[in-house]
């Protein structure tokens, strides 16, 4: 990720793994599945081969890969996933961003921010069929509404 025509270049926090350019962004870990960040980025064809078999790697590990013009969370220039992550209730303000070796280059960073950073833990590119929640986040059609209108009932 260090070469001047990467640095141009949008990554995903919630990208594909199989991708060549893909990393290892963090591991999920505890009992909420939030992501702990590695300190430095690992090539995912590296690790992949290291998870075992019958286990789906993005069930234990975030990649990061590039932003792709045509990904389906795509509205314009921005990317919509992290528009709906961002609307769930989150850590409260003031509170401490994860550290991040993406950051820089990261587009859901350059678009929301702080607000992103704080989000970006609890993030899962895996969703379960029973995540009514993660589901709606993930669906690129949900609206602001929708969101809050789930939120609201379950609140």
């Amino acid at each position: 990720m260090e070469s001047t025509t990467e640095q141009t270049v949008s990554w995903c926090p919630s990208g594909l793994a199989d991708r060549p350019e893909s990393v290892v962004l963090g591991v999920r870990s505890g009992e909420d599945g939030s992501v702990a960040y590695l300190a430095e980025p690992v090539p995912a064809k590296e690790v992949i081969s290291l998870v075992p078999e019958g286990i789906e790697p993005r069930r234990i590990l975030r990649f990061a890969s590039h932003c792709e013009s045509d990904c389906r969370q795509r509205v314009g220039t921005e990317c919509g996933l992290v528009n709906r992550i961002v609307a769930l209730p989150g850590p409260p303000r003031g509170s401490a961003v994860p550290r991040c070796h993406l950051r820089s280059q990261c587009m859901w960073w350059n678009q929301r921010g702080v607000d992103a950073c704080h989000h970006c833990p609890a993030v899962s590119s895996l969703v379960s069929k029973d995540d009514d929640l993660g589901n709606l986040v993930a669906d690129p059609s949900t609206t602001q509404e929708q969101l809050e209108a789930w939120i609201a009932a379950v609140g």
